[in-house]
């Protein structure tokens, strides 16, 4: 998705990790694309910008925003990343020091910030799970933010849905992704386009 001059319409900014970058599909093929597409059929034109990069961390993020908000000025962010911070075992007070920090970035910028829930595996245990499950809502909580249901939901469990390697979703996967994540975007993007 090339980041493109629209002067006529606003700019959604979308920062995260393979899940959002669509590893081991066609980049058309992942959610944004299919977001992308749903934003033109309405009757603003939308500015679509993926900036994910499969492997990234939010420590990685967090370094990455600031350039990022200054080239494209966005309207709405989309935070996507906190899943490698989870599967390295990187501590959470640190993973949410990152996401708040690129929260309040954005949110001085004038963006509104959608944060995507990610859960992992208990690999290291229930306690860190579950300090992990909640950071996010606790920075919704800190920053006022909105946060998504987990953007695997109805994906990571079910037969089909994920790739060989049991971390990433299949193509046919991406709508749902898709749903998962409208469901908390589209009152931003209703709110925007109102000019609220």
């Amino acid at each position: 998705m090339a980041a493109q001059d629209n002067a006529d319409g606003p700019t959604l900014l979308v920062i995260g990790d393979s899940i959002s970058a669509a590893y081991g599909l066609d980049l058309e093929q992942g959610w944004v694309a299919l977001l992308e597409r749903r934003l033109a059929q309405r009757a603003l034109s939308w500015t679509v910008v993926n900036a994910s990069i499969s492997g990234d961390t939010s420590g990685g993020g967090r370094q990455r925003l600031p350039a990022l908000l200054a080239k494209h000025q966005p309207d709405i962010v989309v935070i996507e990343l906190g899943g490698n911070d989870g599967l390295r075992g990187f501590p959470v007070a640190r993973l949410q020091q990152n996401l708040t920090a690129m929260t309040e970035q954005a949110q001085q910028m004038g963006a509104e910030v959608l944060l995507l829930a990610m859960e992992i595996p208990p690999n290291f245990g229930r306690r860190y799970t579950d300090m992990f499950r909640a950071s996010f809502s606790a920075v919704a909580t800190e920053t006022g933010a909105l946060t998504s249901p987990f953007i695997l939901k109805g994906i990571a469990t079910v037969p089909g849905q994920m790739q060989a390697d049991g971390i990433h979703p299949t193509a046919n996967a991406q709508p749902r992704l898709l749903s998962n994540v409208w469901s908390a975007l589209e009152p931003l993007v209703n709110r925007r386009e109102a000019g609220l």
